[in-house]
């Protein structure tokens, strides 16, 4: 950048043989050149072959007359089978145009077929007017058309009327030159009549109209697959000369099929024929602009002068009658009058056009002088030396620099140091690209300003006249701002600590880079363990500023080069970075050291606003290996976290492999667990709940069961707690209760009448995943009796809204399903749910019945909550009664009924209905009582109901 030109310097783009896999390979544009170039030295030979024919005769008188006849036929022929079927193509533009090229060349296929049929089959002259001259005359019309069609479309109405002035300039001359030398002859024969002389008089100005379209379409064709057009245009032309050179009196006198004329027809014919297949097209989705036309310059040139070319040939033919002496025909006075008056109101048309463009121009440069002067950009235009020749206005408020200063001075002395080396190579590989392929670029780099400090400045680039221009904008803050937000997308916004995404990639690094292959780099993974009880204590602001309080802990703890972050929540973790020491043990005992002075550190108490407040922390630890991922040893070390906080918290735990080995048999369960349902894996068991008064069978308890393809029998308190997917156990839920309720059914038309009990959450009951609807419909369709269903409410959860919940529970009381109150005594919310809820019976919970008989104290609790129940009316069941002893003592405390392994396990639908049949089970000290017709009831009392039951209809 210090020598003058060095930012713009070009260098040659390479061009070579494209390479695939390796080899060199012919590009696509190289293999359609070469078969382009085979078929126009095809065709070459076949012309040239039948020129030579007929030079010398073609060795016969008949072969002569076959090829000049029907060997034209022929060439016409193909050369309308060509352009009709690249006219059906469906990419085609201009198929009209192509169309009528077809219909052209069948009309001179037939006409020269006529002219053979005289006189190559009947051996005669053909006449002076045949259906040869009708096919002969229906050529040009189609063509000419086809040609208009070819043509550039003027876009204004000057455009259209200069379009008809220069073709009829074109026309005209041609005319009045032709009548001149060879028409005017033809018109004044004598002895013709007045058709035979309109037909003579026909070819050649249809010749000239032909030739005058041929000539106005060189300069006005479309941009649209120019080689095809041209190849066309050169057809026709070739074409209408031999039409010209065969209407002459002194030719057409002497010719005869099979002559060296008849050589042009062919080649024209067949230049048609190749016209649209011969150049390889370039598919428009090629996405590469087309080359730039270096003839257009010549091309314009030409058009301006074709009004004056035309009035010269029209001269020429004035003058040819003058120096014959001869006088002076009245068509062509009138023909070149007529000419000279379209060149005169062209050239008046073209000044207003010029003097209307001029001052279009002079406002448009006006306009775009005010939009850079007014500009906000800093547009600067550099030369090729890379010295600045234009700085606008705008760098004043933008750099703090005035514009006149900037200009003369090099580009290189604003760049900053640092960037310029890559502004360089991007000014140099942009300038080595292809214009078409890269019009602009973008430069980003840092900018002196006046005020001595640096501006970081965004340019696109473009070329001019060897040189840059760079549009230049002020992006500082723009990069400031998102310099901040990059920080702040990879720190947390709370204690910004690195985050979850940062500290992954950091730790990926850590174990890509030149620490790879240190087995001392660690992960720690941190929670705290009580946040919860302080966000519920003291709220969450007190929360998270005991957050920033513990993340400046960690973050004073780590050594300098380790990284300490939070992943979310309550969580932290740290990257230690190896030391490279190769004792792995007094690296692990080191690690665990500083994991122990973490834990002692975050578990210090908190001051948060006036209060002292404790926390502590279970850490995991988790050691890189050779060849693990960040991902993986993340994992590891969570995994490690949750084992510190099952083994009892504020503890230190290394990752052990078993640790994952328990993750995935957790994993396998859970999805066995969801096919299981589809390949019916489950099975439904019953558990009698038993009076204890009389030994009866007074309800069952349906418990489903999981028996897995590998014979292993998992209860729900297994199975569920790997079943975390909210649809998988709703769906269980649904399945439980209609499997309940169609067995239930079953034994009722045997029967046996006992009601059914069905254990459902609370939590699912609001969610709809058991519709109001699908209950009455499955117990109408079951027909199962009014009060043969009890759902089991086991949930207390404190979230669970009692309004919902009560309006719920009313509502399936109004389809006759009694409400059993499950894990009674357990939960805080017990004595809400019986104050709010519509209960029907209370089911103790299997903690309050295992110590019943050995703990006075428990006792008291037990015996005041089944006063309670007795004293609401309400029906008891005490779970898990699994020896005699609970039996007498819970009876003697007034529980009126019991379940558990003290009477039966849970049975298989058999053995249930056994057991209903035989309905006695031994109850110590009792006295066994006449079995009750109805369902769950103490001894003596009639079935429980809700007084608001409703019977379920029939079906």
């Amino acid at each position: 950048m210090s020598a003058p030109g060095a930012l713009i310097g070009r260098r040659p783009a390479r061009r070579g043989r494209e390479t695939v896999d390796g080899q060199a390979r012919e590009p696509d544009a190289a293999r359609g050149s070469r078969n382009t170039a085979f078929a126009q030295l095809a065709l070459a030979l076949t012309c040239t072959g039948y020129a030579a024919g007929a030079a010398v005769g073609w060795g016969s008188a008949q072969l002569t007359l076959i090829m000049g006849d029907f060997g034209l036929s022929a060439a016409a022929f193909a050369a309308a089978v060509s352009c009709f079927l690249y006219g059906r193509m469906r990419d085609i533009r201009f198929r009209p145009a192509w169309l009528l090229f077809a219909f052209s060349s069948t009309m001179a296929a037939f006409g020269n077929a006529v002219w053979g049929w005289y006189e190559v089959v009947l051996g005669q002259d053909v006449p002076n007017r045949s259906l040869a001259d009708l096919f002969f005359l229906l050529f040009a019309p189609p063509a000419i058309v086809g040609l208009l069609v070819l043509a550039k479309k003027p876009v204004t109405r000057a455009g259209w009327v200069c379009l008809v002035l220069d073709a009829w300039l074109i026309g005209g001359s041609l005319l009045t030159l032709s009548w001149s030398l060879a028409l005017a002859h033809t018109a004044h024969f004598q002895g013709e009549s007045v058709a035979q002389a309109a037909l003579s008089l026909a070819y050649p100005l249809l010749d000239i109209v032909l030739v005058s379209m041929v000539l106005a379409l060189h300069f006005r064709r479309s941009n649209v697959n120019r080689s095809a057009t041209n190849t066309a245009i050169a057809a026709l032309a070739l074409t209408v000369l031999c039409d010209a050179l065969f209407t002459s009196p002194l030719l057409r006198e002497h010719y005869r099929s099979g002559q060296l004329l008849d050589a042009g027809w062919f080649a024209g014919s067949l230049l048609l024929a190749y016209a649209p297949w011969g150049v390889r097209r370039i598919p428009e989705s090629a996405g590469s602009r087309p080359p730039r036309d270096r003839s257009r310059p010549v091309a314009g040139s030409l058009a301006a002068l074709t009004p004056y070319l035309a009035a010269a040939v029209c001269t020429l033919g004035i003058l040819y009658n003058v120096i014959e002496g001869r006088r002076v025909d009245r068509v062509v006075v009138f023909t070149g009058c007529t000419v000279v008056l379209a060149l005169v109101v062209r050239q008046g048309i073209m000044l207003l056009d010029n003097i209307a463009l001029t001052h279009e121009l002079a406002q448009k440069e006006n306009h775009f002088r005010s939009l850079v002067q007014g500009s906000s950009d800093v547009i600067m235009i550099a030369a090729p030396t890379g010295i600045l020749r234009y700085v606008s206005p705008a760098a004043a408020g933008v750099y703090g620099r005035e514009a006149e200063e900037l200009i003369g001075s090099e580009l290189a002395s604003l760049i900053h140091p640092e960037d310029l080396g890559g502004v360089v190579h991007e000014v140099r590989r942009f300038l080595a690209a292809s214009p078409a392929d890269e019009p602009t670029t973008r430069i980003e780099c840092r900018f002196r300003s006046g005020r001595g400090d640096w501006l970081n400045v965004e340019s696109t680039v473009n070329r001019h006249q060897g040189g840059l221009i760079f549009n230049s904008r002020d992006v500082t803050e723009r990069v400031r701002l998102q310099a901040q937000l990059r920080h702040n997308a990879e720190h947390d916004p709370l204690t910004d600590l690195p985050n979850r995404a940062l500290f992954t990639e950091r730790v990926r690094k850590a174990l890509t880079g030149r620490r790879s292959g240190d087995a001392g780099t660690a992960v720690l993974f941190i929670d705290l363990d009580g946040f919860k009880g302080v966000n519920d204590r003291l709220g969450h602001q007190a929360g998270d500023e005991l957050l920033i309080q513990a993340a400046r802990r960690l973050q004073d703890s780590v050594r300098a080069g380790d990284t300490a972050a939070r992943l979310g929540g309550d969580e932290f973790a740290a990257l230690i970075l190896g030391d490279g020491g190769r004792d792995q043990s007094a690296r692990e005992y080191q690690v665990h050291e500083i994991a122990d002075r973490l834990r002692l550190t975050l578990s210090q108490p908190y001051r948060v606003e006036g209060a002292e407040v404790r926390v502590a922390a279970s850490i995991g630890v988790a050691f890189a290996e050779p060849g693990i991922s960040a991902g993986d040893l993340l994992r590891n070390a969570d995994l490690a976290m949750y084992r510190a906080k099952a083994a009892g918290k504020d503890r230190v735990e290394l990752y052990a492999p078993q640790m994952q080995a328990e993750v995935v048999r957790r994993t396998e369960l859970a999805a066995r667990l969801r096919t299981a349902l589809l390949d019916g894996e489950f099975a439904l068991l019953h558990q009698p709940v038993v009076d204890l008064s009389t030994g009866r069978i007074a309800a069952v308890a349906a418990q489903a069961r999981w028996r897995s393809a590998q014979g292993i029998l998992f209860t729900p308190a297994e199975f569920l707690r790997v079943a975390d997917d909210g649809d998988r156990t709703a769906e269980l839920g649904r399945w439980l209760l209609e499997e309940a309720v169609e067995q239930a059914a079953e034994r009722a038309r045997l029967g046996h009448r006992t009601p059914v009990s069905i254990r459902l959450p609370a939590r699912r009951l609001l969610d709809k995943s058991l519709p109001l609807g699908s209950v009455e419909s499955l117990l109408t369709r079951h027909e199962l009796p009014s009060g043969a269903l009890i759902i089991e409410l086991a949930d207390s959860d404190p979230r669970i809204s009692f309004d919902e919940l009560e309006q719920r529970l009313l509502a399936l009381r109004r389809l006759g399903v009694r409400i059993s109150l499950d894990g009674f005594g357990s939960g805080y919310a017990a004595i809400n749910a019986l104050r709010r809820l519509p209960v029907d019976v209370l089911k103790l919970d299997r903690g309050l019945v295992e110590g019943v008989v050995e703990s006075a104290r428990l006792r008291k609790i037990t015996a005041g909550l089944l006063r309670i129940a007795c004293d609401l009316g309400m029906q008891s069941v005490a779970d898990g009664v699994d020896v005699p002893e609970q039996v007498l003592t819970l009876r003697a405390m007034g529980c009126t009924h019991g379940q558990g392994m003290a009477f039966s396990g849970p049975l298989d639908e058999y053995r249930l209905r056994r057991a209903l049949v035989r309905d006695d089970y031994p109850v110590p000290g009792g006295v066994a009582l006449p079995a009750l017709s109805g369902g769950l009831r103490p001894s003596g009392r009639p079935p429980f109901r809700s007084n608001s039951e409703t019977p379920v209809p029939p079906t």
